[in-house]
């Protein structure tokens, strides 16, 4: 399979690099590559720069936002919820249509300091914005509610917990479910809410998950939801 990472931060290396290990071809698309690739500079968490981590995975390439997603076969959103909409309008309308959109980005909203709070929230979601702003794309929202090292290792929370999905498209999200299944999620670790409009849900996680990371000192744990039907 052929797979489009929008992104170059952690969540996109992170994601990108599970993808390739299990032999899925891999782009990874950013804004100008020649920018990207002439940073020399930490990010704005201490990681290197995207060109160290490029450079050991010389199996995935670096393209524009529109060439990535018109190669791929499956789009996966990794930038920052108030970059997501600018991205997906670079990647293009025709190159995202009738493609698998997996959407990993929270609406963050920093404007106001720390803590962020969220824009859109409660009453709309980024995932159906997105939904919204591209109608022809199959939109999955999932695994925005974690660390994107458990995203890729569920392992490394022990005993059981949820991933989450949310979309319109039946058999996208079945697709999307088989990608968690071969990340190492327990299909029965996998919960469907529905359709797209419970994103709202999902993402309004976040500001509960960003006060857990506070009093535990870490990001290794997830949410478990006992008591429910799980599988898609």
């Amino acid at each position: 399979m052929r797979y489009a990472v929008l992104g170059t931060g952690v969540v996109g290396q992170t994601v990108a690099a599970k993808l390739a290990s299990l032999g899925h071809e891999v782009v990874v698309g950013t804004r100008d590559p020649k920018a990207t690739l002439a940073r020399t500079e930490p990010d704005g968490y201490g990681n290197p720069p995207f060109a160290h981590w490029l450079a050991a995975h010389e199996q995935v390439r670096l393209e524009t936002f529109a060439d990535a997603a018109a190669w791929a076969e499956t789009v996966v959103n990794t930038t920052s919820g108030a970059a997501t909409l600018q991205a997906l309008e670079a990647a293009g309308t025709a190159n995202l249509a009738g493609k698998v959109l997996i959407d990993i980005a929270n609406p963050l909203d920093f404007s106001q300091g720390m803590p962020p709070s969220l824009n859109p929230v409660n009453t709309d979601s980024l995932g159906e914005q997105v939904q919204r702003a591209f109608p022809e794309a199959k939109v999955v929202k999932t695994l925005n509610t974690m660390n994107c090292q458990i995203m890729v290792d569920p392992a490394r929370v022990p005993g059981e917990h949820t991933v989450f999905v949310s979309g319109d498209d039946t058999v996208a999200k079945k697709a999307v479910t088989d990608l968690l299944v071969s990340f190492g999620w327990p299909a029965n670790s996998v919960l469907d809410l529905g359709d797209i409009s419970t994103a709202r849900g999902t993402e309004m996680l976040l500001p509960i998950w960003l006060r857990l990371w506070g009093a535990l000192g870490h990001a290794d744990f997830n949410f478990h939801i006992q008591g429910a039907r799980t599988g898609a």
